[in-house]
């Protein structure tokens, strides 16, 4: 049997499979790094004072996040952080959790 956990979707808690959960997860981490590097990119064009409009920046942005290398950074590191936090939540748990008061 598949082993379920619970997701939480507008105020809603859904229980779905653990690995479809860690996939959103993973997704998520990657869109929002883009999301802050378009920002960055963006913003960089415009402050920089050369012939730098919207267009520039997002055509400056493209170019670099369809790059296969950084999107296959972006996504190694998502991989990385979800599955660090899990162990380490879990080895709270196996611990005792710490800063919980005991009694």
């Amino acid at each position: 049997m598949i082993e379920t956990t619970g997701l939480v979707v507008i105020g809603r808690k859904v229980a779905v499979p653990r690995l479809l959960k860690r996939l959103l997860q993973i997704s998520i981490a990657v869109c929002l790094s883009g999301a802050v590097l378009f920002v960055i990119i963006v913003a960089n064009g415009m402050l920089a004072g050369r012939q730098a409009s919207l267009q520039t920046g997002v055509g400056m942005w493209l170019t670099f996040i369809k790059k296969p290398e950084i999107q296959l950074t972006a996504v190694i590191t998502a991989i990385v952080t979800v599955l660090f936090i899990y162990w380490q939540r879990n080895q709270e748990r196996r611990v005792g959790g710490v800063g919980r008061a005991q009694g």
